[in-house]
């Protein structure tokens, strides 16, 4: 029997989440914001669902589409909204933007673009904290895409050799920018047994529900810490947004209406929201969470905007830049 307050609790992270990154889409195009952004709306249930199981102390690395993952972590949304807003009050100070987000407070070390990048750094983490002895988990998030680098395949042979306390989290949402998956792995090609011939625990599961991501990774981190092994999870989801920018590009046609219909009908927040209901949440309640969300959303937006010490009009740092 589900956890009502737990799956709310996990229902209001998701809608934070989705609702930050509409709030980016919508202003997105006043070019107040001077950076790339790729957005994760619709994949919000992994971030979240994995993040649940995680403490302040563990490690977190992520990639170029960062944010579900930097504040289901509990990374400072002023912060993050200050950095994509080119100031000085941002989390890498203005300089690095949406792809390059960062909060070590909270345990988010370190996102960026280069795909890939961060598997050998996150690699690097958890063997740290193995030599140090420390009770840490270091989760690294990656898409499916990464998988086809060499880099990933090094990692996972490092991470089993050494036995390190680390999960590769897979956020397969079947596309790198416009290539589908499957003109870009052959059909045979499996990546849970790829990381299963490392030595890794290596499961695949449905990624839109929040509840049974955070049990499946529940799960591996338990047996992660008896058998002493590296863990491998894969899990199906989608992103309804472009692959850069704040716009939906289903007129592009590179993405079967077939397949879009069945993944809008698979929304996380809908799935939760729907069991909240059916077990007893009012609907009424939900929407006034909801507008509570947005409002502080915006205040918080409307707070970084105003901020005036901007990176892009700081005298004494373009100098350094020129």
């Amino acid at each position: 029997m589900k956890n009502l307050d737990f799956e709310l609790e996990c229902f209001l992270e998701m809608l934070k989440i989705r609702l930050i990154e509409e709030k980016i889409a919508f202003v997105y195009p006043n070019q107040n914001i001077r950076c790339p952004t790729h957005l994760s709306i619709g994949q919000e249930a992994v971030a979240v669902g994995v993040c649940k199981n995680l403490q302040k102390k563990d490690y977190v690395f992520s990639n170029h589409r960062a944010h579900a993952h930097y504040l289901a972590k509990g990374g400072s949304l002023y912060k993050m909204f200050a950095e994509i807003l080119g100031k000085e009050a941002g989390c890498c100070r203005g300089r690095g933007g949406s792809m390059h987000l960062t909060d070590l407070e909270s345990g988010f070390i370190a996102s960026t673009p280069i795909v890939a990048g961060t598997i050998p750094v996150a690699v690097g983490a958890a063997f740290s904290c193995f030599i140090k002895n420390e009770d840490k988990i270091t989760v690294i998030f990656l898409g499916e895409g990464a998988t086809e680098t060499g880099v990933f395949n090094e990692s996972l042979n490092f991470a089993s050799l050494h036995n390190l306390p680390i999960l590769f989290i897979c956020e397969n949402n079947l596309y790198s920018v416009y290539s589908n998956l499957t003109v870009r792995q052959s059909k045979n090609r499996d990546r849970v047994k790829i990381a299963e011939a490392n030595g890794l625990i290596a499961k695949k599961y449905f990624g839109n529900d929040v509840i049974k991501v955070f049990d499946a990774t529940k799960k591996a981190i338990t047996q992660m810490k008896k058998n002493k092994k590296a863990v491998y999870l894969e899990f199906d989801t989608y992103r309804y947004k472009e692959h850069c920018g704040p716009f939906n590009d289903n007129n592009l046609n590179y993405r079967p209406k077939e397949e879009i219909d069945y993944w809008e009908k698979n929304c996380p927040i809908k799935i939760t929201q729907d069991s909240l209901i059916k077990n007893g949440y009012p609907l009424k309640e939900i929407n006034v969470l909801r507008e509570n969300l947005k409002n502080e959303i915006d205040e918080v937006f409307t707070s970084a905007l105003k901020d005036k010490n901007s990176f892009f009009n700081i005298e004494v740092e373009s100098k350094i830049y020129r």
